[in-house]
């Protein structure tokens, strides 16, 4: 629908990463486990290194689910944005790319949710 104003109208952007105070939202989705049905919105610190990120933040979100515990960190599939990486985590997030609103998935080999499921 168009419609007309009497001056110009500057549009306000309430999620931008100048609105977060040096943090940034990032979210997270361990695909094929669908106890967790969408990705997560986690807001960090640029300088969190990738490891702490896992060992602090991901085990916070996902460890309930039976699979976690099981996960080969060094098997799992990484993707940025929707385009594979491998990070290296014991660089910043910031360093590995890792940006406001960057979309982080991870897929776990063999590990496919409750009873094979994808739950």
């Amino acid at each position: 629908m168009t419609y007309q104003t009497i001056r110009p109208v500057a549009p306000v952007i309430k999620d931008a990463a100048a609105n977060f105070h040096g943090m940034q939202v990032v979210y997270f989705c361990w695909d094929r486990h669908l106890m967790f049905y969408a990705p997560v919105a986690k807001l960090l610190p640029p300088s969190m290194s990738f490891q702490e990120v896992i060992d602090k933040e991901l085990t916070d979100t996902y460890s309930r689910h039976p699979d976690f515990a099981r996960i080969d960190w060094a098997a799992v599939q990484w993707s940025k944005d929707g385009e594979a990486f491998t990070p290296a985590r014991d660089k910043s997030l910031l360093d590995n790319g890792i940006t406001h609103k960057t979309a982080v998935h991870f897929i776990t080999p063999g590990l496919d949710g409750l009873n094979g499921a994808g739950f």
